[in-house]
């Protein structure tokens, strides 16, 4: 029966080692891999072995490519399996690297989604709507996201802090035009029309007041 010969240290990756079997090189796996099938020098070997070794090292090179793409920011479940269909991560493999990651609380659609939520509102606030559509792109579900918009605040006093930062570069001269491109700009950023209409006609007499 085939034996391990050697274990060698990858040059490039010294948490990676390359298995030689009866003196020839046989494939490189993480020394996690290894310890956890135990594998060491004088062991038998058989071609099964090598492919169990082989699997479990693609599912371990798939959690590790996961943990870095999640180390930005949190991602949606659905990001995560896209990114690793396009690392040719198979179904099963990412099943079983999406079970890891969620027992240790990596992997969790709600948290990400109330992640988005305070972001979005911190940085770059818009309605309740758009919210709702980015969300559903990167595929969180309908009740998740519900869930996560539940202490969304008051979005009339959203949309006047957004639309008053917008407006002072509009002009005053014609009210009729800055209501029509303040309403535009505040739906394109997920507020329904009778709320940016009725702010964006508050902030035109709040402006006009001013001067």
């Amino acid at each position: 029966m085939p034996v391990v010969t050697s274990l060698e240290p990858q040059k490039h990756d010294r948490e990676r080692l390359n298995v030689f079997v009866d003196g020839v090189f046989a494939l490189g796996m993480s020394a996690s891999v290894a310890l956890a099938h135990g594998v060491r020098t004088g062991m038998e070997v058989t071609v099964d072995d090598l492919r169990s070794f082989e699997i479990d090292d693609e599912v371990e090179r798939g959690h590790a490519a996961a943990l870095n793409f999640l180390s930005y920011r949190p991602r949606s479940t659905r990001e995560v399996r896209d990114y690793l269909r396009k690392r040719g991560v198979s179904d099963s493999q990412s099943d079983e690297i999406f079970a890891r990651l969620e027992r240790t609380g990596l992997m969790d659609d709600g948290q990400f989604a109330r992640f988005w939520v305070e972001n979005r509102q911190a940085f770059r606030p818009r309605g309740r709507f758009a919210l709702k559509m980015e969300l559903r792109r990167k595929g969180v579900a309908d009740n998740v996201i519900e869930e996560a918009l539940t202490d969304l605040g008051d979005e009339d006093v959203t949309a006047h802090d957004v639309g008053m930062k917008k407006a002072r570069s509009f002009p005053l001269h014609d009210e009729r035009a800055f209501v029509q491109r303040l309403v535009g700009f505040l739906q394109r950023r997920g507020f329904p029309y009778d709320v940016a209409s009725s702010t964006a006609r508050s902030i035109y007499r709040e402006m006009t007041e001013e001067t």
